[in-house]
Parts: structure tokens; sequence; C-alpha cells
């Protein structure tokens, strides 16, 4: 299902404003996706333009750049350690961009948006 991120019809106060025009395809959401820890899954959405986003649902491998060796390794994500946007994703193992997680190679942050990038890219903390 869509959601549509125009205008409401709503002043600040609470009146009634008419829409001078119809809905357009360009206002077109759609619904956050929660990528989690688990098997591979991927699927593909048109945007505006032509261009692809690559929505990640789950993932178990994330891209580590290690700033000291200036290497980045795929390594297998193990938890979800903190979350400043949300403490409850901790709880049910979401990534986010921001998000620090347990990897084999110790804690890193993630620097990508994983629900749109189609991966996890993070940097050792």
């Amino acid at each position: 299902m869509s959601i549509w991120q125009g205008e409401k019809g709503r002043k600040k106060t609470g009146g009634l404003i008419s829409l001078m025009r119809k809905k357009r395809l360009a206002e077109l959401g759609s619904i956050p996706v929660m990528t989690r820890i688990g098997a591979e899954k991927k699927k593909s959405q048109r945007t505006k333009g032509g261009s692809f986003k690559t929505k990640t649902f789950s993932t178990e491998f994330a891209n580590v750049l290690d700033r000291k060796t200036k290497q980045t390794k795929r390594v297998k994500i193990l938890d979800v350690v903190s979350n400043p946007a949300n403490s409850d994703f901790v709880r049910m193992k979401i990534i986010t961009k921001g998000v620090v997680i347990k990897t084999e190679l110790g804690n890193a942050r993630v620097l990508s948006r994983a629900s749109q990038h189609g991966s996890v890219n993070a940097v050792l903390v």
C-alpha cells in the first residue's frame, strides 16, 4: 500500500483548505522497511525518474572498514548493540543508519541506509 505525502488540506489551526489540484504520482511514499539480521532478502523498487532502490529486508553480512589498515572486509553481523535513533530497535534487532552492531571484527557503526541502499556499510569503532 502506498503513502501519500502531499498537502493534507488542513491549516495549522485545524481549519480546512480546499486543494487546488489532484494528487500527483511524485507525492507518493512507501512503508518503511525495517532491516533485520537474518538470511539475505532484497527487493528492487522503481523510483521517480526511472531509478531503482534496493530495499533490504534482512541481511547477515556487513562491509566493515578498518581505518587503521584501510581495508574493507565482508563480515558476519552477530548482534545490534545500540541505536541512538530508537532504543526499541535494539530489542527488535533492526539495522538503521548510525546503529552500532557487533561483528566478527568487533563493534562497528553503520554508515549506510541499509533499507534503501541494498547493503550494510560500517566502520570499526
